[in-house]
């Protein structure tokens, strides 16, 4: 008898941008219409888009890997994926806001994790024509060609996007920099790190794993570092999807500066939370 070798991270992230490529083209359908919206428990927007993405993409890949888990923003959450070692992570469209407004940054995340690790993640802008992918190990690409973190030239100051109430603290500091646009999806921006587009990405406590779980592994890849302000490395398929306040950092030197204005601004767990936390 033969044993099943088990899917390399590398397989997982082609599925990944297969069944991307193809949620982009549905999405797309949707894009610029007039679009049935409504807004959740939690005063975020949703979209007939979002629920019709959520579907098609859980069909296509756990009919490719039914022995994966599941935890997606759109879908209620089952606490069987504690239970499997690898799990998909999905947000079927990351940027609702501007995807509903039309703006052209919205995005399809989606990653694969493995014991707590973002070893396969997609980050695709169908409208921008526009595809970050990794594996762990094997190394980041935009639009399949390596993905080599480049500032821009002529840049004098760091272009950080950031809460107005960490620009307020920062504002307060001897650090100069210029304040960078805010794209709606907290992916697209989190990717723009490792292009060079943008020196740093931060966030305010609160974003989850489908959020960020896509971009953490084509950071990672790209060799920029992003974690926890207050705890460190990240992990995900936990029972609690909710992260502290993040940094992802291009520019090594701006660490400190920022680390500090998001703690002073958000503050760390107790001792009792980061034991939780690290669970």
């Amino acid at each position: 008898m033969t044993t099943k070798t088990a899917t390399t991270a590398a397989e997982d992230r082609e599925l990944l941008r297969s069944v991307a490529v193809n949620a982009g083209i549905i999405a797309a359908g949707y894009f610029r219409t007039d679009l049935k919206t409504w807004t959740k428990e939690n005063a975020s927007p949703v979209s007939e888009a979002d629920i019709v993405l959520d579907g098609f993409l859980g069909n296509a890949l756990l009919a490719a890997r039914p022995d994966y888990g599941w935890l997606s923003e759109e879908s209620v959450d089952n606490p069987e994926r504690l239970t499997r070692r690898r799990v998909f992570v999905v947000d079927p469209i990351d940027g609702t806001r501007g995807f509903i407004r039309g703006e052209d940054s919205w995005t399809v995340s989606l990653a694969v994790v493995e014991d707590g690790i973002a070893i396969a993640g997609v980050v695709y802008a169908p409208a921008r024509d526009e595809m970050y992918d990794a594996a762990l190990g094997e190394g980041a690409r935009f639009n399949g060609q390596p993905l080599v973190r480049q500032r821009h030239p002529g840049r004098t100051a760091p272009l950080i996007p950031a809460p107005g109430a960490v620009h307020q603290e920062l504002q307060n500091t001897a650090l100069e920099y210029t304040r960078g646009p805010a794209y709606p999806s907290l992916a697209y921006r989190l990717v723009q790190v490792a292009t060079g587009h943008l020196d740093a990405a931060v966030t305010r406590r609160g974003a989850q794993d489908w959020d960020i779980a896509g971009a953490a592994c084509i950071l990672k890849e790209a060799n920029v570092g992003f974690e926890d302000v207050c705890i460190g490395a990240l992990r995900f398929n936990r029972p609690e999807i909710r992260h502290g306040a993040l940094a992802a950092l291009g520019e090594p030197s701006l660490k400190a500066p920022l680390h500090a204005a998001l703690v002073k601004v958000y503050g760390c767990p107790q001792p009792q939370e980061v034991d939780l936390e690290r669970r």
